[in-house]
């Protein structure tokens, strides 16, 4: 069966919606389309006639492109107020000869959260972080034998008010939410190798409106927190030094200014109408001294929360979100973490911008969760499978041109 899972990243800025098929650990993007927040601040819903509007205006875009409306989907939620805990839960092998199965994985996980979770809080994941088995920590239970499985996990839980407004509208436009993830999840699983996963390290997440700081240890979520400060403060910055509007001020971010002023050109400039009317220059060396102060203070601020969460000595800082992918950050990210930085850029055909990286990273942790609960998985069943590779359709290309076989290319590795 083919793994095709959908995921929509739910920011203040944008909302990104991604359809992938995972094929050996890869993702292969089918569809990748994104569309103006409303109703949104810091991923939760505030106005739900917006808000929905939003969703079906980036659901539609997405099935022009397949051709099928895609009715599940996993989402992200605020991690604001999130916890993580660290929990343990043991199991009696269930099988005759008490070889260990995925079934005792899951068991074991259900102990681990067993009256430990209240009331007002949901349940984002577990992540298990070892076993034991007779008396012998291990990594990988699966057909060894024992009478016992003892498992030593990660719990991490949101308020259920995090969850409530985007479960709703998606309700409210027939969109199944199939599982809710956090957005360092996604980020992590994104960028991550096996090196990273032996290590203890943190991901900085510089969106629009926050900036999320959070601690892995061998590839373990431990820790977390919501900054609130993001790409739009550079967008104020800009506005309230050149009396120019919101609008304005994001086109100089992003097409003029560049994050740090070593490559800076005084003689390049853009002109602006002002808030009173008058004619306002702005020079690239400027505005990029802007930017850069207000980059450096982010960064700055990130390092700060990183000690708070951990006493620990960190192995590496992985920088991502939209606010990366500005022109020349990579020579101030640099400048400012040293040997810690790793400047990361999403690397998958048909997404390559660090916005998307969430939300391919959401995909990859789903199939990871699939694979540990070995469990097939897709939003699309056969039927629709088949139509979306166009076997039943009149205009479908020929398997001998050339985009034919570049279609099956993707399609069958």
């Amino acid at each position: 069966m083919r793994k095709i899972i959908a995921s929509l990243d739910i920011g203040s800025s944008l909302i990104k919606l991604v359809v992938g098929e995972l094929v050996r650990n890869k993702v292969h993007i089918l569809a990748c389309v994104d569309t103006p927040s409303r109703g949104i601040k810091n991923g939760y819903v505030i106005n739900n006639e917006s808000a929905i509007e939003s969703f079906k205006e980036v659901f539609a875009k997405v099935e022009a492109i397949l051709g099928l409306p895609v009715k599940k989907v996993i989402a992200t939620i605020p991690c604001t107020y999130a916890e993580c805990f660290l929990s343990t839960g043991t199991v009696a092998v269930t099988k005759e000869d008490k070889t260990i199965s995925n079934q005792d994985i899951i068991k074991a996980m259900q102990k681990c959260i067993y009256k430990k979770i209240s009331e007002n809080k949901e349940l984002v994941t577990v992540l298990p972080t070892s076993f034991e088995v007779n008396g012998e920590v291990v990594s990988n239970p699966i057909n060894m034998t024992a009478e016992k499985l003892k498992m030593k996990s990660i719990v991490i839980t949101v308020p259920k008010k995090n969850i409530e407004g985007i479960a709703s509208c998606l309700k409210a436009i027939d969109v199944e939410l199939v599982d809710i993830v956090i957005s360092p999840l996604g980020d992590y699983y994104e960028h991550n190798n096996k090196e990273l996963n032996k290590l203890l390290g943190a991901v900085v997440n510089i969106g629009e409106d926050i900036t999320t700081v959070s601690i892995f240890n061998k590839g373990i979520l431990t820790n977390l927190e919501v900054m609130d400060i993001g790409g739009k403060n550079i967008s104020n910055d800009l506005s309230y030094v050149y009396k120019i509007n919101e609008k304005d001020a994001k086109y100089v971010k992003e097409h003029l200014a560049l994050s740090h002023t070593r490559l800076a050109q005084p003689n390049e400039s853009m002109s602006f109408t002002d808030k009173h009317g008058e004619n306002v220059k702005i020079n690239q060396y400027d505005a990029s001294e802007i930017v850069m102060m207000r980059i450096t203070e982010i960064i700055n601020l990130a390092k700060k929360q990183i000690n708070l969460l951990t006493k620990k000595e960190i192995s590496y800082i992985i920088l991502t979100g939209g606010v990366t992918e500005s022109e020349d950050f990579s020579i101030l990210a640099s400048e400012l973490l040293g040997d810690y930085c790793h400047l990361e850029k999403v690397e998958e055909i048909g997404a390559r911008n660090n916005k998307y990286g969430t939300a391919i990273g959401m995909i990859k942790y789903y199939g990871s969760r699939l694979k540990l609960r070995n469990v097939d998985f897709s939003i699309f069943n056969k039927e629709e499978q088949e139509e979306l590779c166009g076997s039943d359709n009149k205009t479908s290309v020929s398997d001998e041109s050339v985009l034919g076989k570049l279609f099956g290319y993707f399609f069958d590795n």
